[in-house]
């Protein structure tokens, strides 16, 4: 699927009138099985970003030339829309409009920027925000780097958790004067700051890290919600499964003991084993 399809397809998703759960997604893998299971987008978190990239925390470490060749890896493993956490834009204004072409080059089908101050300022031992000006200004900026005007671009804010729910407010309006195509709220604890958000904005809204009790798919699609993050669980039941399993093969175990493998004809669909040996057959003249 053309990338423009794939954004396309997400668009359908902000412009509809209900709410979806993401699947996370990390890698070539990842990305695959979540298509096959029907998810019908996938979320690139920057948390996880870093994890399967470099083995670290999220702490902005990560490079954009990292998360672009990771995005390009998973834009040919599967034709799922996936949503990136692009974060901060990897630097001021300009960064964020480079950061826009490479992950638009590598077949995002939309990104978020955010408005936290990173990476981590010395001595600050709390999460801290770029001025509204200036997260307007990585907003024109993101627009202004798309050539395809079909890539979603989410403003994103944690506000409501670092300074005040007014504050959430005053920059998602700001964000939502600038252009973007929808917004992107974590740190939300409450139905009631979901509706004041929904009340004072008019964009889509994508949620992260809301309360468990909160996460009623219908009830967030009455209050414009239509992408909802779940935790970034694949991850960390992919972390635990490769220990347990390395653990097991240290101490003496057969790999014909072990549990939870998966099957041979699981893995051959998501390698898609069956189209590569019609091309074998077609291109290299052999036989299957």
């Amino acid at each position: 699927m053309a990338f423009g399809q794939r954004r396309e397809k997400l668009r359908a998703i902000l412009s509809g009138s209900s709410c979806v759960h993401p699947g996370s997604v990390y890698d070539a893998t990842s990305v695959r099985i979540a298509q096959d299971i029907g998810f019908e987008v996938g979320m690139f978190g920057g948390s996880v970003a870093s994890l399967a990239v470099l083995g670290d925390p999220d702490i902005a470490l990560i490079t954009l030339t990292e998360l672009a060749e990771q995005m390009r890896r998973m834009s040919r493993a599967a034709s799922l829309p996936v949503l990136v956490d692009a974060d901060h834009g990897y630097g001021n204004a300009l960064n964020v409009r480079r950061t826009v072409q490479e992950l638009e080059a590598a077949g995002a089908a939309g990104l978020t920027i955010e408005d936290t101050l990173l990476p981590q300022v010395f001595g600050a031992a709390k999460a801290q925000l770029i001025s509204i000006e200036e997260g307007v200004g990585k907003m024109k900026a993101a627009l202004d780097g798309r050539s395809e005007p079909s890539l979603v671009i989410v403003g994103r804010t944690g506000a409501a958790s670092i300074t005040s729910l007014d504050d959430a407010i005053d920059r998602a309006r700001a964000y939502e004067a600038a252009g973007v195509d929808a917004l992107f709220f974590t740190g939300i604890k409450s139905r009631a700051e979901l509706e004041a958000i929904a009340a004072a904005t008019r964009l889509p809204i994508v949620l992260g890290g809301a309360p468990e009790e909160m996460n009623l798919l219908d009830d967030l699609a009455g209050q414009r919600v239509r992408i909802a993050l779940q935790s970034h669980a694949p991850f960390a039941a992919a972390t635990q499964a490769v220990y347990e399993t390395l653990k097991a093969l240290r101490e003496g175990h057969s790999s014909k003991s072990l549990k939870g493998l998966a099957s041979p004809e699981l893995t051959g669909r998501l390698t898609r084993e069956a189209d590569v040996k019609a091309r074998i057959t077609e291109f290299l003249g052999l036989k299957r």
